[in-house]
């Protein structure tokens, strides 16, 4: 029985659950469900519908799992306990320090409805997130840092187009190179935010817009900017298109620890990934994660959950005799 899978919101990321839904044969798309004009978008799997976002109710019982494409800003905080009242769902709600509230109002209106909601899966949260894990429980004495870029931060990039007078921007995440291989050499230094990133910002504004302002806005913005030394370069929105189209991204995930009586051997454990293409590589997480969904779901489990919660095997295609003979 394949996975019914339906998509709110068909911007990059979107689209990148379509592409990952349709490298699963047991997935398979049913809908799509969009806040634009309906008849604007062309998916690319034939025959599924595309539909206002305000007919997504009436698809309640045609869908195992919606997942939520839309930012971590302003439109998951909203949408998630929302549609977690109708659906199982899948989001990737990336703003770190506010995960535990965005939990609790969605497992709140997940258990009340009697589904199955998983939040803030991706790679970071999300795959990084398992690493930091599985290191800290290997190497309980020690440090973790997370280094992430270079690469365009979705979330942070749809942060600044929410500014009044921003037409589009991009977000470049940059790690500071000496902090990256003090960590590797198993120095563990104290790092700030602020020594371990830098990001670049580039934005087009509205004629007329105060950029001053804009500036100000950015490098002030809580949880996004204000912890950061950032720059900010004003382009046009051909140079955006000409010099800033891809949307690639990676990062590492490091573990210094030591083992032995005395501590005498340093032991370090790295994570890393090179994304050619961000949102399609986190809509391949996403899709993965709806698989695990719909199968705990059909268990009976409710409520929310995040990928730390999930069994490995869960998220794999693959029978449980095969991973067995081929993974372990």
């Amino acid at each position: 029985m394949k996975t019914r899978i339906a998509i709110l919101g068909y911007g990059n990321l979107g689209k990148g659950v379509e592409a990952a839904v349709a490298q699963n044969d047991d997935l398979e798309l049913a809908a799509v469900f969009t806040r634009r004009d309906p008849a604007g978008l062309i998916l690319r799997t034939p025959g599924v519908p595309v539909l206002p976002a305000s007919e997504a109710p009436a698809w309640a019982e045609a869908v195992d799992v919606l997942i939520l494409c839309g930012g971590s800003a302003t439109d998951l905080p909203v949408q998630t306990p929302e549609y977690a009242a109708m659906f199982n769902v899948v989001d990737s709600f990336d703003t770190h320090k506010k995960i535990p509230e965005h939990f609790a109002a969605v497992d709140d209106a997940a258990r009340a409805a009697g589904k199955l909601a998983l939040i803030s899966c991706g790679w970071d949260p999300g795959l990084f997130s398992l690493a930091r894990v599985y290191a800290n429980a290997v190497l309980p004495v020690g440090k973790d840092e997370t280094f992430w870029g270079r690469g365009v931060s979705q979330g942070h990039s749809d942060a600044i187009r929410r500014i009044e007078g921003v037409l589009d921007a991009r977000q470049y995440t940059v790690p500071i190179p000496a902090a990256v291989e003090a960590v590797r050499r198993g120095e563990q230094p104290v790092l700030t935010a602020r020594d371990k990133h830098l990001r670049e910002c580039y934005v087009v504004a509205a004629e007329g817009a105060d950029r001053a302002r804009i500036e100000r806005e950015i490098k002030t913005m809580p949880y996004y900017f204000d912890e950061y030394d950032t720059s900010v370069t004003f382009v046009t929105a051909e140079e955006l298109a000409r010099d800033h189209a891809g949307l690639p991204h990676g990062g590492s995930v490091l573990r210094g620890g030591v083992t032995g009586w005395e501590g005498e051997h340093k032991q370090t454990v790295e994570f890393s990934l090179k994304l050619d293409s961000n949102p399609e590589f986190t809509g391949s997480v996403l899709a993965a994660c709806a698989r695990a969904v719909h199968r705990l779901s059909r268990e009976g489990q409710t409520g929310c959950r995040t990928i730390l919660d999930l069994p490995p095997a869960a998220l794999s295609p693959v029978p449980p005799e095969e991973l067995r003979a081929h993974f372990l």
